[in-house]
């Protein structure tokens, strides 16, 4: 009985090597004299129905008998094994037409084929992968949709933890959002090592997106094996090769496949770059009766592909066709094409009439691509969750997951200039998010229909420009032209003066600038503020930020960013409104930036004696007993509790105990604001001493993390001057950066 194969005999042992192999029906000769080797990852074959690809299948698996040839499987001869034992060797098979149990449920199918088995693949592990298939799981074979099948064919070869995976048409049927889900799948299995796959595919978009080089079948014989790029891009040699209404013998293409002569070598066939598009000749499965498909119909159903494909050949990774795209800075375009597409080309025609480069990203949670140069599935891979949820059938959710995808693919792209989006509120809701991600002082616009109210969920604390666009983003009038044409102007204008950055003239000589630090300001800290300011004017550029709650986070969007790389946040009140309740709260993950940087953190507890409401009618109920202070009549101010103040001390203390960067958090014995001071209406040194001791119970101290006590007023000049004192001592001999000089 043949047994398991552990793991390769040696190092670069092909996975699979077919060599002179035939196989008859009868008399007719169905695969005639196949060589084709894959040596790990992916490998892509295609043909046009009738051309052998399924015997070569059943010839591997043993379920036809071969007439001659050679199959091995990491060295070992196959040939002539049964499918069992084929199947124990390590090689799994998810045929043609999926094959699956009608009245067995989704989960006794994959409990009967893991049999007791344990190893990587267990029926908990595909419902992680294919969480679709566990909300199934009770359903029976015949009750799934195809593409439920398909993932459960996919499944149940799986559970036999091959070394080797064969993929009969996989994608066959399918919606376009089920392809991109399988096809992200079945890359990320080779990414990881564990299985090398052999694909057979009519699909060229995913032949090609799933491999390089790809394998093409024509008459029974390996025809060619072909750079993905250079397939995906030459319609002719598509058409010539896998079209319909011709015969194979004439397609051999002799001539262009002759061996050079010695002392000779073939001229490198030029490789596509950027983006390309992708034509099924056979949209329908054709018979012998099917007529010639129209032009017109092949050129509307083409595919533009972009996304990296998984690189196979010599075992190199072949450089993405994304990367490659982006080899010149561009513009991006981004939205839902299947609603907004003119008014988005329109954008990009008046982009590129600028002289730029432009990427037009479809956003359509439709489940079709509707041409752009991004398609939605592959932004779609992006998702940290994967695809599965732009594929749940419902919009919301489907929004939310082409969101969250957007969010991660956009910031990864090198050589952007600028994004700009147009669109009513799902769209906006669902671009913004990824130009908030984007480095502070990168050209971002959003023409949106919600520009005329509130935008801070939109803007958030980065530097996104929004344009109301008067009517609804629907088609291209007198009035939207107008619009749009002045924000695709104004995003070229700004990409340009990017671009011009990008590239100084080398005889130009900037002049040394200072680095940059932040500051964090309240008006009941300002004295403070502007007196540390002065002391550090001579050597640092200081960037003040009112801390109402956008404040900080902007703070922390440069830091993030690179640009700015010293803080002394004198002001951390927004706390107060995050824990209480106020108008102008931080978020969770105030501090978040110093953590994950690592920078020197000086800070200390700038006016977190209060918490902000609007007119005195709009103070919660629960807050009306209180010591309230009307700032101005739009703003009111409530005095926080000893109690209020232990739970901020406890909750800072816990951050800081997170940056692993050096700390010095200064505290202001006799006050923390202006309004904290003797004789003043917040004055309270027992709510401020509960506060203080918070701190001192949760901050785990040592050398590279200290809170130092002073009996002074946060106002006092003294404390500014300890400030800056302790900053410069934590910058003492760090090399000192240009502003600005962090821009990615």
């Amino acid at each position: 009985m043949a047994e398991r194969l552990k793991a390769p005999p040696a190092s670069g042992i092909p996975v699979l090597q077919i060599a002179g192999l035939n196989v008859f029906y009868g008399r007719s000769h169905a695969v005639q004299g196949v060589d084709l080797t894959l040596q790990h990852g992916v490998l892509s074959v295609v043909g046009r129905n009738g051309m052998g690809k399924t015997t070569m299948c059943k010839a591997i698996m043993g379920l036809v008998p071969i007439a001659s040839g050679s199959i091995r499987f990491f060295g070992e001869e196959i040939a002539g094994h049964s499918p069992a034992e084929v199947a124990r060797l390590g090689i799994g098979y998810v045929p043609q037409g999926r094959r699956l149990w009608r009245s067995l449920t989704v989960d006794e199918h994959l409990r009967l084929m893991q049999r007791g088995k344990r190893g990587p693949w267990t029926p908990e592990r595909i419902y992680e992968v294919f969480p679709r298939l566990a909300e199934r799981r009770n359903n029976g074979g015949g009750q799934l949709s195809g593409g439920e099948q398909q993932m459960l064919a996919i499944s149940r070869a799986l559970l036999l933890n091959p070394r080797l995976l064969i993929m009969d048409e996989p994608t066959e049927g399918l919606a376009p959002v089920i392809v991109a889900h399988v096809e992200e799948m079945l890359v990320r299995l080779a990414e990881q090592g564990d299985v090398a796959i052999l694909v057979i595919e009519q699909n060229i978009g995913v032949a090609t997106q799933m491999s390089d080089p790809v394998a093409i079948m024509v008459n029974g014989r390996i025809n060619r094996i072909i750079a993905s790029a250079t397939l995906a891009g030459d319609r002719d040699l598509q058409q010539r090769l896998l079209g319909v209404g011709r015969h194979g013998h004439d397609e051999t293409d002799a001539a262009a496949d002759a061996a050079p002569a010695a002392g000779t070598s073939r001229p490198a066939v030029p490789v596509p770059a950027g983006p390309t598009r992708v034509y099924i000749s056979n949209p329908v499965i054709p018979n012998r009766w099917s007529q010639a498909v129209p032009a017109a119909r092949i050129e509307a159903q083409a595919r533009t592909i972009s996304r990296p494909t998984l690189a196979t050949r010599d075992g190199q990774p072949v450089r993405p066709l994304a990367a490659a795209a982006s080899s010149e800075p561009y513009v991006v375009i981004a939205g839902t094409l299947d609603t907004k597409g003119e008014e988005l080309r329109f954008i990009r025609d008046l982009i590129r009439a600028e002289g730029l480069r432009t990427r037009l990203v479809d956003l359509s949670t439709s489940g079709r691509s509707a041409g752009g140069d991004v398609s939605p599935q592959e932004i779609a891979l992006a998702s940290p969750r994967g695809s599965a949820g732009i594929a749940s059938g419902d919009r919301g959710t489907a929004v939310a997951a082409m969101t969250e995808a957007f969010k991660a693919w956009l910031p990864r792209q090198q050589g952007l200039l600028g994004i700009i989006s147009a669109g009513g509120s799902g769209a906006t809701a669902m671009v913004t998010p990824a130009m908030q991600a984007l480095p502070v002082g990168l050209p971002k616009l959003m023409i949106s229909t919600m520009a005329s109210g509130d935008v801070r969920a939109y803007v958030g604390a980065t530097d996104i420009a929004m344009l109301h666009a008067v009517t609804d983003v629907q088609g291209v009038n007198r009035v939207s032209r107008l619009v749009l044409g002045n924000g695709a102007h104004a995003i070229a204008a700004m990409a340009k003066a990017r671009l011009a950055e990008l590239k100084p003239e080398p005889s130009r000589r900037r002049e040394v600038e200072k680095p940059l630090v932040g500051l964090t300001m309240f008006g009941v800290t300002t004295p403070c503020v502007q007196q540390v300011s002065r002391l550090l004017a001579d050597d640092w550029e200081p960037l003040v930020f009112h801390a109402t709650g956008t404040g900080g986070r902007a703070m922390e969007k440069l830091v993030e960013s690179g640009l700015v790389g010293a803080v002394i946040d004198v002001s951390t009140t927004e706390i107060c409104d995050l824990l209480m309740g106020g108008l102008l709260p931080a978020t969770e993950d105030r501090f978040g930036a110093i953590i994950r940087t690592r920078i020197p953190y000086v800070g200390s507890v700038g006016a977190l004696d209060m918490v902000n409401f609007f007119a005195p009618e709009t103070v919660p109920e629960r807050y009306r007993g209180r010591l309230l202070y009307p700032h101005n009549p739009q703003i009111t101010l409530m005095r926080t509790t000893t109690e209020e103040n232990a739970r901020m001390g406890r909750w800072i203390g816990e951050r800081l105990n997170q940056m692993e960067g050096p700390v010095r958090f200064l505290i202001p014995e006799l006050g923390v604001s202006a309004l904290d001071a003797p004789g003043q209406a917040f004055h309270d040194p027992a709510a401020d001493a509960a506060l203080f001791q918070a701190l001192e119970q949760t901050v785990r101290p040592g050398p590279n993390r200290q809170l130092i006590r002073l009996p002074l007023h946060i106002n006092d000049p003294a404390f500014a001057a300890a400030l800056v004192q302790q900053f410069r001592t934590l910058h003492a001999g760090r090399r000192r950066e240009r502003a600005g000089g962090g821009r990615p």
